[in-house]
């Protein structure tokens, strides 16, 4: 019997591989209500804390069930470790703690293939531990990149795997969930960054995109199409490509439409929101297939984990919000489902607009936890709930 390290990646082959293992996080009760793991698929999870394991050892060895695979998580490393001997020492004969800890979960993105011909590949990054997607498109030895992580090193990493050269990143909105990577990976690869009007007035760095401008591949005849769709902010913009793929940001989810309170100007951002959605009803075709920017839960996913929806489907799945009909009905949607957004998007729009830079482990603790960027009805769910 002996400890065993594993890493983030490991944990989510385990989750699609539908294993039968037990994840403990060791973490205290306020942190992993904030963010935990999450699988496609169920799974056991428990939380009993490191200091809990410190001070009243026996009591939570006797809450871990035995003749399980026991995969620990915690902060950063140091108490998963230290629990995990504990169990050993108990008797415990499969356990593992993951490396670098709960940050590793949370910059985790798992490539899944939408697309490859002799034209082009498509590829959707997906970010578990966000609940978000960014995107490649690669064409002979040339890659463009939609919506990057922080993690710059891993969309280097990958276009050195297909032989491919990053020549454009490309940003659909300002974000305030997470931080962005495009600018540090124009910088490390000389890729040209594009970005809409979010960034005007910042130290960003980007070349401004032109609504229904194409970009080109040096070679081969794929396109993609900048299409404003000002709502969630107001230089929000998709990318058609080919025709047949809409990268779309926070514009079209599967399940609703992005917010447009996050920049405090509910009222406004709304009303073009509204103008927005009944752009897209008109000129997107609903065989057009829907890549978005975030989902709000592993349901969303087809059969091969792809977040991926006709846009006929999608209006169908959402017709209470399609459907409306008026501004003033718009509006009162959304003031009606509005909430609170979290302290850190301040600080994220900051450093995504490179007007503050924070050090690694500020920035750790800022990319942390699930999006809230869909106009959804949780918030009047939630009142009803309380009374």
């Amino acid at each position: 019997m002996s400890l065993t390290s594993y890493e983030a990646k490991d944990l989510f082959q385990w989750f699609t591989d539908k294993e039968d293992i037990l994840v403990l996080d060791v973490r205290n009760e306020k942190d992993f209500k904030r963010f935990q793991v999450e699988s496609p698929y169920p799974f056991d999870m428990l939380n009993v804390s490191y200091y809990d394991f410190m001070e009243i050892e026996d009591e939570c060895v006797a809450k871990v069930p035995r003749g399980r695979a026991v995969r620990i998580v915690c902060a950063q490393e140091g108490s998963a470790k230290y629990v995990g001997e504990i169990l050993v020492k108990h008797g415990f004969d499969d356990v593992g703690y993951l490396t670098g800890g709960i940050k590793t979960w949370g910059n985790l993105l798992v490539p899944k293939v939408v697309k490859e011909s002799d034209a082009y590949s498509l590829y959707q990054f997906i970010r578990p531990g966000k609940a978000s997607c960014s995107y490649g498109l690669l064409s002979g030895k040339e890659m463009m990149i939609f919506d990057p992580s922080r993690n710059s090193d891993f969309y280097l990493n990958f276009a050195g795997s297909k032989g491919c050269k990053i020549i454009k990143t490309f940003e659909t909105h300002l974000q305030a969930d997470y931080i962005s990577g495009s600018r540090v990976i124009a910088d490390k690869t000389g890729a040209e960054f594009f970005g809409g009007s979010d960034f005007e007035g910042t130290n960003a760095g980007c070349t401004p995109l032109v609504d229904r401008d194409i970009h080109r591949f040096s070679e081969g005849d794929t396109e993609v199409t900048v299409i404003f769709t000002p709502g969630h902010t107001p230089g929000s913009s998709c990318f058609m490509v080919n025709k047949e793929y809409l990268i779309s940001g926070d514009m079209i989810f599967i399940d609703s439409l992005g917010r447009p309170d996050l920049g405090g100007q509910a009222v406004d951002w709304a009303v073009l929101l509204y103008n927005s959605m009944l752009m897209i009803k008109k000129e997107l075709a609903d065989d057009l297939l829907i890549l978005p920017g975030h989902y709000m839960d592993w349901q969303e996913a087809t059969d091969d984990l792809l977040f991926l929806m006709d846009f006929g489907t999608i209006k169908k799945r959402n017709e209470s919000v399609y459907n409306i009909a008026s501004k003033e009905e718009f509006l009162e949607y959304i003031k009606t489902n509005m909430r609170q957004q979290p302290a850190e998007y301040a600080l994220i729009r900051l450093a995504n607009g490179n007007m503050e830079q924070y050090d690694e482990e500020k920035e750790e603790e800022l990319d942390l936890g699930k999006n809230e960027c869909a106009a959804t009805a949780y918030a009047k769910a939630q009142k009803e709930a309380q009374g």
